[in-house]
């Protein structure tokens, strides 16, 4: 059966090729940013660089043998099924960046000429690139199947959290009623039910 056709290895030889596409993407439309008018400070950048790495660090480095406990059964399904997840996860990043276009930064800004985005997925979520890097760091973490990943999705979450959190103080001040009414709309990461 094709689905029986994976190995742990190859899954995650896929899935890393998937996270060097979306880095590939990011370097590419970095050069396309606006200049920023407002930014958030060296320490506060910090903030969520440092978890970030220390997440995918998590993820990827294999040293620890104590943190190698698995925590899904050892089936191919699994593979299939983080492997889906990590292919939506960058695919809805992608999208959520290219709606962005000249108002993305990896930092906490404002721009010159910024514009409040609210098409494509920013109609229903906030914050769709970090929910296309949870849906895909959850795919991955499948595919590699230890403790350490999922403590990474938690360090994950919870630096997104706070840097969303600051952006869109940022985006409240700039945008005022618009934004509030925005926010009353959508999601932070997932889209609002109801």
């Amino acid at each position: 059966m094709i689905l029986d056709i994976i190995t742990p290895e190859r899954a995650l030889q896929v899935a890393t090729w998937l996270w060097d596409l979306l880095l590939m993407v990011w370097l590419v439309l970095w050069f396309r940013s606006k200049q920023a008018k407002k930014r958030e400070s060296p320490w506060e950048r910090l903030q969520h660089v440092i978890p970030v790495l220390t997440a995918f660090w998590l993820l990827y480095q294999d040293h620890y043998n104590f943190w190698n406990v698995p925590l899904l059964p050892a089936a191919s399904w699994v593979l299939w099924i983080g492997l889906l997840l990590t292919a939506l996860g960058v695919g809805i990043s992608v999208w959520a960046r290219l709606s962005l276009g000249a108002n993305w930064s990896g930092m906490v800004t404002l721009k010159q000429d910024h514009e409040l985005v609210r098409n494509g997925l920013y109609r229903w979520i906030r914050h769709p690139i970090y929910t296309g890097i949870l849906a895909g760091f959850v795919g991955t973490a499948m595919i590699k199947d230890h403790l350490r990943a999922w403590i990474g999705l938690v360090v994950l979450l919870g630096s997104f959290y706070f840097k969303a959190r600051r952006e869109e103080r940022f985006l409240c001040q700039e945008f005022g009623p618009r934004f509030e009414e925005h926010l009353r709309r959508t999601g932070m990461f997932l889209p609002r039910l109801g």
